[in-house]
């Protein structure tokens, strides 16, 4: 396992980090983590050399504003002294912040549902123009000075879903360790982008990159063409390899997240993250990224990465679902077989029982219009 130093914080972590978010269910229900087989993923992973694990309060759960069963799972996998292997970084849920008490209340629930004394590498969750103003004024950086001083911290980050003028304002904001940031070839000039990846490693900043395979679109949904452009480039090399590999090819980044819910995952992203070092890609490589990136840039119409932020909707609606049926109806020139897979959907599941109520708008970290999103995919789909 290829090894990086974490910014100033002076850590060696992982290049490859795993995130708790996407881990193997039992049924379809994400509160129902299929204990044995996570435990197993992920203690293989600690046991080849992954030592940053990545959590956050909501994850498997049934909404964002609970906490979910991620962390407590995370507890418990990490007992038998697996714990000591291990940098833990947690999260805590900004929307919930109202008054000062609130930050301490949640990060001593999180503590005791980790089963830890102490969280390495503890993130501010989902900065964006609604939670920045939210928590400064609710009394963050006071709340961050003791939760250092107590020993309850390690080091202090955030994690940031918006634009790059607002990115660069909270760096600047902060002595911060490290950021989180959504970075993959498709998003170099989304949210913070390569600019917001360039300037928080010039102040020093550890960078965390999240979705590089942007949920698995970049693996599962792309245009027959652009798979072609790999498979003749290196046949033997994945989509998924492709994805890890060209973000790992960048010196600023500390650490790439995967969201691994299978043991070949696992072993593959190991694979990948022991042999791309900094830099190390060819120019030839990059030029099939850059003719793969003409080819997606056409066919994916929603910036929509299933993180799940947006559900349960209170009528229904699987919007993460509908999203991916639309955006494969464009990207692999499947409209009919999207239109197949629209009409299956049951329980009120489809676009067009939304009701907009907007419940589900302001907790999108992409900031995709929800609402006029599912009218054009029922208009798109309902064959």
């Amino acid at each position: 396992m290829q090894y990086r130093k974490f910014g100033k914080t002076g850590e060696q972590v992982s290049a490859l980090g795993f995130g708790m978010m996407r881990l193997p269910l039992l049924d379809k229900n994400p509160e129902h983590i299929n204990e044995e087989e996570a435990r197993n993923i992920v203690r293989y992973a600690i046991d080849q050399g992954v030592n940053y694990i990545d959590t956050a309060y909501p994850y498997h759960g049934a909404s964002i504003d609970a906490g979910g069963q991620s962390e407590p799972f995370t507890g418990r996998v990490l007992r038998g002294g697996y714990r000591q292997k291990v940098k833990l970084a947690t999260k805590l849920p900004s929307w919930l912040i109202q008054k000062e008490a609130d930050f301490d209340r949640i990060l001593n629930e999180q503590l005791e549902r980790l089963q830890t004394d102490y969280i390495d590498f503890y993130l501010i969750h989902t900065l964006d123009r609604r939670h920045w103003p939210q928590v400064k004024e609710a009394g963050l950086f006071k709340f961050m000075e003791r939760a250092l001083s107590s020993g309850r911290v390690k080091h202090l980050g955030f994690s940031f879903h918006d634009e790059f003028s607002l990115f660069k304002e909270i760096v600047d904001a902060y002595d911060w360790e490290f950021c989180q940031i959504q970075y993959n070839y498709l998003d170099e000039r989304y949210q913070a982008g390569k600019a917001g990846l360039e300037y928080a490693a010039g102040k020093g900043l550890g960078v965390v990159v999240m979705e590089p395979l942007r949920g698995g679109a970049l693996v599962d949904g792309i245009a027959p063409a652009a798979r072609e452009l790999f498979r003749q480039a290196h046949p033997w090399k994945t989509e998924a390899g492709w994805g890890l590999e060209w973000v790992l090819n960048h010196p600023e980044v500390s650490v790439v997240l995967s969201g691994m819910s299978a043991l070949e995952h696992v072993q593959e992203n190991i694979a990948v993250a022991s042999r791309a070092e900094a830099g190390s890609m060819k120019p030839a490589d990059l030029e099939v990224i850059e003719q793969v990136k003409k080819i997606l840039e056409g066919g994916n119409k929603i910036r929509c990465t299933s993180c799940g932020y947006c559900m349960p909707c209170p009528n229904g609606v699987n919007i993460p679902e509908n999203f991916k049926l639309y955006n494969v109806a464009f990207a692999l020139n499947r409209l009919e077989a999207s239109r197949f897979s629209y009409g299956l959907l049951s329980d009120k599941q489809q676009a067009c029982y939304c009701v907009e109520c907007g419940s589900c708008e302001p907790r999108c970290p992409q900031n995709i219009p929800i609402i006029k999103s599912l009218k054009e995919v029922h208009r798109t789909l309902k064959g």
